[in-house]
């Protein structure tokens, strides 16, 4: 894994091969900046990194200039790298060691972009409620954006707050938002 842009361009995130992750490949993660690139300036907003494993989607909102990024993940372990990791990068993320459930359940945190990775084998219904707690509770800001990692063989188009998808290789992409009246 490595940077793709930013302050820390080409810098590369050697994670402990023991941690339970699937991270995001550096061809998927560029190509997602490259559609979000122009829509934010990312020194503007706030990002909420939900199943954030080794912390590599946060290092690249970091790494582009955003300030405001809080990484959640139940694995110790995972936290632990992305803080060891952050310090040495000089970012400034906040982690969190907590079921993603419980955290969009409680949080008070609100989000220009929520981004969320969970394991490829986790039931639609779980990614389902994913997307209802971030809609239900108003955890996006006016404008904001949730968006789903997932298996090219998960179909969530259904949601009423789908609104589109990118496929890389066995990856996709899907984009949720309120529809501006």
């Amino acid at each position: 894994m490595r940077i793709v842009s930013g302050k820390q361009k080409g810098r590369k995130i050697r994670a402990p091969k023991k941690l339970p992750v699937r991270p995001t490949t550096d061809l998927a993660k560029e190509s997602l900046f490259n559609i979000l690139n122009n829509h934010y300036y990312f020194n503007d907003i706030s990002v909420i990194d939900l199943f954030s494993g080794t912390g590599n989607i946060s290092f690249e909102f970091a790494s582009r200039g955003s300030k405001n990024i809080h990484a959640v993940d139940n694995n110790y372990n995972c936290i632990k790298f992305i803080n060891k990791t952050s310090d040495e990068f000089d970012f400034t993320i906040k982690s969190y060691k907590m079921d993603v459930f419980k955290f969009l359940e409680k949080t008070p945190l609100r989000a220009d972009i929520i981004f969320a990775d969970p394991p490829y084998n986790m039931d639609i219904e779980k990614y389902l409620t994913i997307v209802n707690l971030v809609f239900e509770r108003k955890l996006l800001h006016k404008n904001g954006l949730l968006i789903l990692e997932h298996s090219k063989h998960m179909v969530l188009s259904e949601n009423i707050f789908f609104r589109y998808s990118k496929k890389y290789g066995g990856n996709v992409f899907s984009f949720f938002e309120v529809e501006e009246l």
